[in-house]
C-alpha cells in the first residue's frame, strides 16, 4: 500500500513539477512540530515493540 502511495506521489511530481514546492512546504511544516513527529514515530515503531504482559489477578 505504501508503495502505491509513493508511486502516485512520484507520478504527480513528474506531471506537475511545481507540486514539489508544495510537498516540501507541507513536509517542513509537519517536521517543525515535535508533537507530530513524535506521534508519527510512535505509529511507526508500535508494530515492532514486544507485547508487555500485564499483571493478572
Amino acid at each position: 500500500m505504501k508503495w502505491l502511495i509513493l508511486g502516485a506521489l512520484l507520478g504527480l511530481l513528474l506531471l506537475y513539477p511545481s507540486l514539489l514546492a508544495v510537498v516540501v512546504t507541507v513536509v517542513a511544516a509537519i517536521v517543525s512540530k515535535p508533537v507530530l513527529v513524535a506521534f508519527g514515530l510512535g505509529l511507526a515503531a508500535r508494530p515492532h515493540l514486544p507485547r508487555i504482559r500485564r499483571w493478572t489477578a
